[in-house]
């Protein structure tokens, strides 16, 4: 679980180094907003649309060293995008990252199910690495951008390469110790000679209902992740007049307390039932988003910046083994849908948001966040434990 998780922040990573680099290519390039708002799109349709698809491959061929293949290229594709010249060049290769990106996901997320079995927390561990990916992206890419411009995102390729080389390797030394268990396993080679009890049990059927209430559950959450993530800075910089150190760190404290959040989910799902739990998350997420919009200061927002963070994330792991729990004999369809369809499907509602921040500032966007969370707690109570 370390390794998948570890694969997942860096995979992640680059999903986050799309708005962290997205201010330097306007003041360096000098894109309009609607250009820098094309390559979030970009991004966003090259991660989240493709996902199911890439998850029904996964279910019917597997597909082990996907993961591995993916993460290399949404690596290259976000690294090249600083030095590429003209505006549909650098398009094209965020695009291409974010394919990257859609052909991890499911892969990852069908081998993290099967290393981390029917524990919530060993899962969490996998969810959360996609969480520091996010946390580490603004980060690593500031300083970085700040000393050698755009092009700096060059250095950001070899991780990928990395932990992709990693993967194989791990993949080629799994498939060596499964055929020399084989050799030495006696029995009849013909399959004849098999026992009824050595044949696998007949997976659970798949239920599509709460399946697809809980894809709603994920695009909620995803809609309020990118609508904070996007807009928490400029809200302390322009509605509470604090300084960039402090924007800065009211981001940090909504990302930290999305990882803590994300370990937390898969504790208290082991204790009290996943679908409480992302209930509870939903429940918390309305209160805390109010507290942070209403809390004068610049200081004393930060808490509530941390708390809303674990609160929207306390059902991120969950959503994730509960989606395969809904669909057991379509493993990486599910991964698809919740790790990638839905987490990515947030940043298509960052044109509305926009349009918000126009008319009404940033204090605006985060009056209308603290609507969201409601519809996924009418979602959520749709949920139900998977048989």
């Amino acid at each position: 679980m370390a390794l998948w998780g570890t694969a997942h922040a860096i995979d992640d990573l680059y999903q986050g180094l799309v708005p962290a680099a997205v201010p330097y290519f306007v003041l360096e390039r000098h894109y309009t907003y609607l250009a820098a708002s094309g390559l979030t799109l970009a991004a966003t349709l090259g991660s989240a649309l493709p996902q199911p698809l890439v998850g029904l491959a996964v279910d019917r061929w597997r597909l082990p060293r996907l993961a591995a293949v993916g993460v290399a290229i949404a690596g290259t594709g976000l690294g090249l995008s600083g030095l590429a010249g003209p505006y549909a060049l650098v398009w094209l290769c965020i695009l291409v990252s974010g394919l990257g990106i859609a052909m991890f996901h499911p892969a990852a997320g069908r081998s993290a199910r099967e290393a981390a079995g029917d524990s919530a927390t060993a899962m969490s561990i996998f969810a959360a690495g996609g969480s520091v990916g996010f946390f580490l992206a603004p980060v690593l890419a500031t300083p970085a951008l700040n000393a050698w411009g755009v092009g700096a995102t060059a250095l950001f390729i070899p991780p990928a390469w990395l932990i992709a080389f990693v993967l194989l390797k791990r993949h080629a030394a799994t498939v060596r110790a499964a055929t020399r268990e084989s050799v030495a396993e006696p029995g009849d080679s013909s399959g004849s000679g098999h026992s009824g009890e050595s044949e696998p049990a007949a997976a659970a059927p798949d239920q599509w209902r709460p399946f697809a209430a809980l894809t709603g559950v994920e695009i909620v959450r995803s809609a309020a992740f990118f609508g904070i993530n996007t807009f928490i800075e400029l809200y302390w910089l322009k509605h509470l007049h604090a300084n960039r150190t402090l924007a800065g760190a009211a981001l940090a404290c909504f990302l930290v307390g999305g990882v803590a959040g994300t370990l937390l989910g898969g504790r208290i799902a082991d204790r009290i039932g996943m679908v409480r739990t992302v209930q509870l998350g939903g429940a918390l997420t309305v209160p805390m988003l109010v507290a942070l919009r209403l809390c004068p200061g610049a200081i004393a927002p930060l808490a509530f910046a941390v708390l809303t963070g674990m609160a929207l994330n306390i059902p991120f792991a969950v959503l994730v083994k509960l989606g395969q729990d809904y669909l057991p004999g379509r493993p990486g369809t599910a991964a698809g849908v919740t790790l990638g369809l839905g987490v990515s499907a947030g940043g298509l509602m960052a044109p509305v948001f926009g349009l918000i921040a126009e008319h009404q500032g940033p204090q605006g966007v985060l009056t209308a966040l603290c609507v969201v969370p409601a519809a996924g707690l009418l979602l959520g109570a749709l949920l139900k434990e998977p048989k």
